[in-house]
Parts: C-alpha cells; structure tokens; sequence
C-alpha cells in the first residue's frame, strides 16, 4: 500500500524539499499541502491521508489545535500526526503527544530518519524520532502542569494484567518490541499481543498515547537527572 502524507508548514520552501523527498519513495506519495492548521485538518479528511507532516507554529489556527481536532474526529482514526518541530526539546512537544501526535521529528533530522518516520507513524509502532534519545518523553512531562495523576487513568491500569502493567512500563522507556522481548525473555510477537491488549483496555490510539497515560497515571514518574 502506498502511505498518503499531507504537508503542514507556513515555510513553502520546507514543504517542496518534503514534497521532492517524500514522492521520491516507492511506497509513499504527498497528497497535499497546508500552510496553517485549519487546511490541514481539511485536506487530511479530502485527501484521505494516512500521516501529517504537521509544524507547531503556524499562522491562525497552529499544529497543536490542528492536531487536537485530528485526533478527536472519529472518521480520522487511522491519522497518525507526526509533530515538526525546530527543537526537538519543546515545550509545545508533550501538548502535541497530549493532544493525540504519534510521535515529533526534530526538523533538522537525516532524510532517512524522515522516510522512516512516515513508515513507522503509519504501521502504529512508532513512538518517537529515531533521533530522540530515550526518556526524552519524561522530560517532557516532567515540565508539565504539576498535574499529572489522572485518577480516572488509574482506575483503567486496574484492568492490565501484571505482565501488560510491566510492558507498559518498558513502553514509557521507549524501548522496542524486540528489546521489551528480550528484557523480559518472552517474544516478540508476545510483547505486540501485551501491548495491542494495552492499547484496547486503556483506550490508546498508539504508543505514543500509551506512554503519556503511563506518566500521567503516575505507573512511571519523570526521572531526575
């Protein structure tokens, strides 16, 4: 299948170099391109597209309300956002996770951290930029409104069996599949089965949410470097 990428970015010279990378794959395409949120919102339910390119800082409605509206549109479930974004350590980074992205890419990545990117925000396994160093997301939290316990978000771990509560945890660290597996010395495709079981209990897009529901459950805590 071909992955159809919608472009949202104010900078027209930004999104033809993204254009001219992203066409030139075999296995994905741009289907079109926004320069403030509220046309990304409105091509991605045109376009059908299956991935946003989405900057933060756009004129009128910006990538933080755009992505929002994306996320909570039940006809647009199977959009995944990928934030752009100028520092990879943003504040507006953890609002985007909040609001529904599946992951941000700092805009000065490799074009194959891009390309890989687009495949992994697409197939849902992805979290972050290959670029983003693990624990980042903690960080990130750690700078947020002091407000992070959500009771109701912990009454819903009560459904997780132990092992799923352990995967979740190994999740939030930003580990792979394959080193959760090895971690806890059970396979692959068992970790897939505790995370997607995760996923559905708590009510979860992709990993990216599922590790924001684990610190703001408080499951895991920020840590103190």
């Amino acid at each position: 299948m071909t992955i159809r990428v919608l472009l949202a970015d104010d900078q027209a010279l930004l999104r033809s170099a993204f254009r001219v990378l992203v066409d030139s794959e075999p296995d994905m395409e741009v289907v079109g391109e926004a320069s403030d949120g509220a046309e990304a919102v409105r091509l991605t339910r045109q376009e059908r597209a299956d991935v946003v390119l989405m900057d933060i800082r756009m004129p009128g409605t910006d990538g933080l309300a755009a992505t929002r509206m994306i996320s909570e549109d039940p006809t647009l479930a199977h959009v995944r956002v990928v934030i752009l974004t100028t520092f990879e350590v943003d504040d507006y980074v953890v609002q985007s996770l909040r609001a529904g992205a599946s992951g941000f890419l700092g805009k000065g990545s490799e074009p194959e951290e891009l390309l890989s990117a687009i495949r992994v925000a697409a197939g849902g396994e992805a979290l972050l930029s290959p670029a983003a160093t693990k624990g980042l997301i903690a960080r990130f939290l750690a700078q947020g409104d002091g407000d992070d316990n959500d009771p109701v978000r912990s009454e819903r771990l009560a459904a997780l069996t132990v092992r799923e509560r352990e995967v979740l945890v190994q999740v939030a660290g930003g580990h792979s599949n394959d080193e959760i597996a090895e971690r806890l010395e059970v396979s692959p495709l068992t970790v897939k089965t505790h995370v997607n079981r995760a996923m559905a209990k708590l009510g979860a897009r992709d990993r990216a949410q599922l590790v924001v529901i684990a610190y703001e459950s408080g499951l895991v805590r920020p840590r103190v470097e």
